[in-house]
C-alpha cells in the first residue's frame, strides 16, 4: 500500500471533503494533487461558485493546482450532502466559532458530522480537522455512528487529524508542515496516515483523538497566551522609552527557552480568538458558583467548579480583546497631544484583514477599532487592497484606494499586505503603527 506519499499515492481512492472553506479547499487541492478523485461539498452554493471562478484566497500554487483541477473530471463540486456515500474517506473541514459572548458554536460542525454519520458506509474511513472540544471526535462521529450500527474500527474508520493552515503564508504550506493523527483505533491511525500522507511534510500518529484534539488546543493557546504578553512586554518597552522589535530581537539571538511572537493590534482569524474558548468550555470559571454543562452533541466534559481554572490563559484572552480599546485610547491621546479633537478628525486605518497577504475579515481587531473610534466620533476610513467594502456600525464604508493622496489627522496600521505601500506615511502628520514596526508614533510640532 505504500506510505502515501507521491503525485499518484491516492490513485484510485474517492475522497469527499466536506466543507471547502479556508481549510477544506487546500486539503481538497493537496488530496487531488495527489491523484484521489475528489468530491468537494458544501452548503453554500455561492461558495462553489467563487471557488469555480477563482476568486478565493490561495497561494499562487494553489490557484494553479486548483485551475488544473477544474479542467478534469476529477474535482466534483456539489451541494448535494448524498454524494458522501461513495466516497472511499470523508474529511470533514467546517468552522467551529464562538458566539458574541465567547461560547463554542458547534452549529455547522454538529450538521456536517450528523450528514455523515447518516450517510456513512462500512469501510469508510472518516477524519475530522475541525478544531473542537476534547472528547468531539467520540461524542460527534463514533458514539453516533455505532448507534446506527456501525462500530469504529470494525466496520468504520475514524480519526482526528487537526488541520494545521497558515492561510496567505507561502512558507508554511500544509505539504510543508507536520499532520497529526488520532485514530480511534490503530487500523484508523493507519488508514487516516496514510490518507494524509501524502498532503503533509509527515505524520505523527498519537494515542488517540482526544489527544490530538488536546495537541490542537495546546498550540493555539500557546499562540495567545504569547501573544498578549508580547502585546504587554510592548507597552512596557514604550513606557521605558525603549522600542520593542530591537528588544525581540535581542532576546530571539539566545538559542534555547525563548521563542519570539511580536506586538500587534489583538488576534483575529479563524483560530486565535476562538479555539482557546473550546478548551476554556471544558474548564471550571472560577467566577461562577453553578455547575454547567457544554455539551457538544454526547457526553461531552462540561464546565464544573471542580479542576483547574486555567487563570493565565483567561487573562490572555481578556488581555486580546481589550487590545483594539487600548489603541483606540492612544490614537485619541496622540491626536490630543497635537490640540486635534478625536471628535471630527480624519482617521485611516490601514488594512483591516485579520493578516497580512489574505482578505478574511473574520474576528479581525480593525472591525472593533474602527467602531470605537467612531464612537469618539472620528471620521474613520479604511484602506485595503483585498477587502473592498465593510460595515461598521451601519455604516457602509469602502476602501480607499489611493490613501496617500489625501489628508488624514492619523494614520493607524494595522494590517500592511505585502503589496502595501508605505513610503507615504513618511509624510503623515501622525502614525499609530499597532505592530510597533515603524518609530515610534509621531506627531506633527
Amino acid at each position: 500500500m505504500g506510505d502515501g506519499r507521491g503525485p499518484d499515492a491516492l490513485r484510485g481512492l474517492t475522497v469527499a471533503v466536506v466543507g471547502l472553506g479556508y481549510v477544506g479547499l487546500p486539503t481538497a487541492l493537496a488530496l487531488w494533487g495527489a491523484g484521489a478523485a475528489v468530491v468537494g461539498v458544501d452548503t453554500s452554493a455561492r461558495r462553489l461558485n467563487d471557488i469555480r471562478e477563482g476568486v478565493v484566497d490561495l497561494l499562487p500554487a494553489q490557484h494553479a493546482l486548483l485551475a488544473c483541477a477544474e479542467n478534469t473530471r476529477d474535482l466534483l463540486l456539489t451541494t448535494d450532502a448524498d454524494a458522501v456515500r461513495d466516497a472511499d474517506a470523508v474529511v470533514i473541514c467546517v468552522p467551529t466559532p464562538v458566539t458574541a459572548d465567547h461560547e463554542p458554536d458547534l452549529t455547522a460542525l454538529r450538521t456536517a458530522c450528523a450528514s455523515v454519520v447518516e450517510r456513512a458506509v462500512p469501510g469508510q474511513l472518516i477524519v475530522l480537522t475541525s478544531t473542537s472540544h476534547v472528547g468531539t471526535t467520540r461524542d460527534l462521529l463514533i458514539r453516533p455512528l455505532a448507534a446506527r450500527g456501525l462500530t469504529a474500527e470494525r466496520d468504520v474508520l475514524v480519526a482526528f487529524a487537526p488541520e494545521r493552515i497558515d492561510p496567505g503564508n507561502a512558507r508554511h504550506t500544509p505539504e510543508t508542515t507536520p499532520r497529526l493523527v488520532g485514530g480511534a483505533g490503530p487500523l484508523a491511525s493507519r488508514a487516516a496516515a496514510f490518507l494524509l500522507a501524502a498532503t503533509a511534510a509527515e505524520v505523527h500518529e498519537v494515542a488517540g483523538p482526544e489527544t490530538a484534539e488536546m495537541a490542537k488546543l495546546w498550540e493555539n493557546v500557546f499562540r495567545a497566551v504569547n501573544i498578549a504578553l508580547a502585546n504587554e512586554l510592548s507597552d512596557a518597552c514604550l513606557h521605558l522609552g525603549l522600542a520593542p522589535l530591537p528588544v525581540i530581537e535581542a532576546a530571539a539571538t539566545k538559542p534555547y527557552g525563548f521563542l519570539p511572537f511580536y506586538p500587534g493590534p489583538g488576534a483575529g482569524g479563524h483560530c486565535i480568538p476562538c479555539d482557546p474558548y473550546y478548551l476554556l468550555g471544558q474548564l471550571p470559571d472560577a467566577g461562577r458558583q453553578d455547575t454547567e454543562r457544554t455539551d457538544t452533541g454526547g457526553t461531552a466534559a462540561g464546565r464544573t467548579t471542580a479542576g483547574p481554572s486555567a487563570p493565565v490563559v483567561r487573562a490572555a484572552m481578556a488581555a486580546l480583546r481589550e487590545r483594539p480599546a487600548r489603541i483606540a485610547a492612544r490614537a485619541a491621546e496622540l491626536l490630543r497631544a497635537d490640540g486635534v479633537r478625536p471628535a471630527g478628525a480624519r482617521i485611516l486605518v490601514l488594512g483591516v484583514a485579520y493578516k497580512e497577504g489574505v482578505s478574511d475579515i473574520r474576528e479581525s481587531p480593525a472591525l472593533r477599532l474602527l467602531a470605537l473610534l467612531a464612537e469618539q466620533g472620528a471620521d474613520v476610513h479604511y484602506s485595503d487592497c483585498h477587502v473592498d467594502s465593510l460595515d461598521i456600525a451601519g455604516r457602509a464604508l469602502r476602501s480607499v484606494p489611493r490613501p496617500r493622496e489625501e489628508h488624514w489627522d492619523l494614520v493607524v496600521v494595522h494590517t500592511a499586505h505585502p503589496d502595501t505601500e508605505l513610503d507615504w506615511l513618511d509624510r503623515a502628520p501622525r502614525v499609530l503603527d499597532t505592530r510597533h514596526r515603524r518609530p515610534a508614533p509621531a506627531t506633527a510640532r
